[in-house]
């Protein structure tokens, strides 16, 4: 899928989330519901850090180029290495190694160690990478008809105004890991969130999505999950525009007003 579509996948997948945990009776404080939000939206454009192309490699400018081509480099050596003989031969990285649900869970638990290990300077840093990921994904088209700067001060501004508000008691930090020193543990699990959501997403397609490597399906490490061929997708389609992209709207504008205890 597109940029546009993977960020409101994400978002609308923690808001449904949060319903879940309200209809538990557990549920979010609002803060965790908008911050875990918008982090899911942008983690749902990371996995695509292989991809020289995507909207992740022109979110930070020459940063984010160079890192995707070099990640795009890494993805493709690992693909090689670990190739069946049944699976494809390939000439890059794409839809590899950075959409596997191991990466996934990586990704995810290296954010809460970062957030745990960092305090409140790896909590700001990983809301203001991901805030400025949720701009370019969520509004695309203001974001490429602005500077790169001014998102860049947008997501600067929102990091350290959204992380002193959840350092306000009863607004989070503590929410879910309850323990001396877990404070901001959650906030990685919106970040695992949106790397699966985003590689499920890419399952729908054409092309299909490894989202179980390095586990073998049919003699192949790389096998591409997705339904039958005839209920996919191409990326950009009209099926992703008119279809998807509005069920998403819907689900997270359900979700989260169920969260919020509105329905």
């Amino acid at each position: 899928m597109m940029g546009p579509a993977h960020s409101l996948s994400g978002a609308a997948a923690w808001l449904g989330v949060g319903a879940a945990t309200a209809a538990a009776g557990h549920p979010m404080p609002w803060p965790v519901l908008v911050v875990g939000a918008l982090i899911c939206a942008g983690a749902a454009l990371a996995p695509d850090l292989d991809h020289k192309s995507a909207t992740i490699s022109r979110a930070f400018g020459p940063l984010s180029r160079g890192l995707c081509e070099v990640v795009d480099k890494i993805s493709y050596a690992v693909y090689k290495a670990t190739r069946s003989p049944r699976d494809a031969r390939r000439s890059g990285g794409h839809r590899t190694l950075t959409h596997t649900w191991l990466w996934a869970v990586l990704i995810g638990a290296g954010s809460s160690a970062l957030a745990v290990s960092f305090d409140r300077w790896g909590v700001l840093v990983l809301l203001f990478v991901h805030l400025v990921l949720a701009v370019e994904g969520l509004l695309w088209r203001a974001a490429r008809m602005s500077s790169d700067v001014l998102v860049w001060l947008l997501g600067a501004t929102s990091a350290w105004i959204l992380a002193g508000v959840l350092d306000e008691p009863g607004n989070g930090a503590g929410w879910l890991f309850t323990g001396p020193g877990q404070e901001y543990l959650w906030l990685g699990l919106p970040i695992l969130l949106g790397a699966l959501v985003h590689d499920i997403g890419d399952a729908l397609t054409v092309s299909g999505c490894p989202i179980l490597w390095p586990l073998p399906v049919k003699g192949k490490r790389w096998y591409p999950v997705g339904p039958p061929k005839a209920m996919r997708f191409r990326a950009g389609s009209w099926v992703e525009l008119k279809v998807l992209m509005p069920v998403f709207m819907l689900l997270g504008g359900v979700g989260g007003a169920s969260a919020l205890g509105f329905i």
